[in-house]
């Protein structure tokens, strides 16, 4: 079962509860959570977890525990169970933190899509459309480019600058480079996000070159080969890399 995207930075709690109840509730039937632990986006501060909690207080009412924590910890939890490691997030945003087995023990921070996310769908594709539209792209791929999306320049700046979501916008041109990854260019430029992601967000974490290095999300996924191979380089060692940290929590959450 899924839901739309739950973020406390641009909902409050009614548009919160409207959407549990509309998406959410219906597709439970009479079954209702005993308790419930919330790992989400935008979940990183005592006011943004209080206003999720309180939605999942008036459409739980009588759910015990309601315990609202990060993505971040969400992905740690789920990859690494209760063994110390790094956690890194490689989705459409990206981030990494350090972790003890149980809580996060060192800043976890992303400058988002405008100022950092190197390594995340976002940061790739716009990477890639800004090679497109500098004619840096081989001939080969800049003709299946345009055939696939047709883009101007008008059109990308209106998306970048104009309309919410920019870095929902330019991950959608990930699958392209996905599509070709065995392109040197597609290579290159894979490789230098993801060298940029573990220069910038990894290596300043204490224990980066003692502990496994855990992804999770679709970037990390589907370009483990690449992530990994970054990882390499620079005398890391790659952990687990796991689409979505579900089947994780599950068991983290059954033996806590």
């Amino acid at each position: 079962m899924r839901t739309e995207g739950i973020n406390p930075y641009f909902q409050d709690t009614q548009q919160i509860i409207t959407t549990l109840q509309h998406q959410l509730l219906p597709t439970l039937g009479d079954t209702r959570p005993g308790d419930i632990f919330f790992y989400g986006t935008g979940c990183n501060s005592p006011a943004s977890n209080t206003i999720v909690a309180n939605a999942l207080k008036v459409v739980f009412p009588e759910t015990g525990v309601i315990d609202v924590q990060s993505d971040m910890l969400g992905a740690a939890r789920g990859a690494a169970r209760h063994q110390p490691g790094i956690v890194c997030i490689l989705g459409t945003g990206a981030n990494a933190a350090t972790y003890d087995g149980a809580w996060l023990t060192s800043p976890s921070y992303s400058l988002g899509f405008w100022l950092g996310d190197e390594g995340s769908g976002g940061n790739l594709g716009k990477r890639l459309v800004t090679a497109f539209l500098h004619n840096q792209l081989p001939n080969r791929l800049a003709q299946a480019f345009t055939t696939s999306y047709g883009l101007d320049r008008l059109m990308v700046l209106d998306h970048a600058y104009n309309k919410p979501y920019p870095n929902r916008y330019f991950a959608q041109f990930a699958p392209f480079l996905s599509a070709y990854r065995d392109e040197p260019f597609v290579q290159e430029l894979l490789q230098k996000s993801f060298a940029d992601f573990l220069g910038l967000y990894v290596q300043r974490l204490p224990h980066h070159l003692e502990y496994s290095i855990h992804v999770v999300g679709s970037i990390g996924h589907y370009f483990d080969r690449e992530v990994r191979q970054a990882m390499h380089t620079l005398s890391m060692k790659p952990g687990q890399f796991l689409q979505a940290p579900m089947s994780g929590l599950m068991q983290y959450h059954a033996i806590a």
